[in-house]
């Protein structure tokens, strides 16, 4: 991982990116996704939370021919290629969609919701999709 410049100007901002929709059928997911890769892009110190049925944006098989919209998931595997490594998912998120970190594409820190309620305490921005 790249080593983040402090203080001055460019002083590095701590972005969490929440993300609570599906990954289809709204704009949101995809919106994220390119707003996270814009921030990292910056040497901003990026983070994203997956909550509600934004943990299905990372679920593994995803087929999309049926609804006629690009499957984008593969992206979620190219995060860490851009310093991108602070992915959070919600337990509870998780338990009632029946879902394990084992049925995610890319490795995540599992957090209950109070945890991840302190972690976005510390973050300078919050955006929330």
């Amino acid at each position: 991982m790249s080593e983040k410049r402090e203080g001055g100007a460019g002083q590095v901002k701590r972005f969490m990116f929440v993300n609570r929709k599906a990954p289809y059928g709204t704009i949101y997911a995809l919106e994220s996704l390119e707003v996270v890769l814009i921030g990292a892009a910056f040497d901003q110190d990026v983070s994203l939370v997956f909550l509600d049925d934004g943990v299905y944006q990372l679920k593994k098989g995803q087929r999309t021919q049926g609804i006629g919209q690009k499957n984008f998931s593969a992206t979620y595997r190219a995060l860490a290629d851009y310093d991108v490594e602070k992915l959070y998912v919600e337990r509870e998120s998780l338990e009632v969609r029946g879902l394990t970190v084992d049925d995610l594409l890319v490795p995540v820190q599992v957090l209950n919701s109070a945890e991840l309620g302190e972690l976005m305490e510390r973050q300078d921005v919050v955006l929330a999709f």
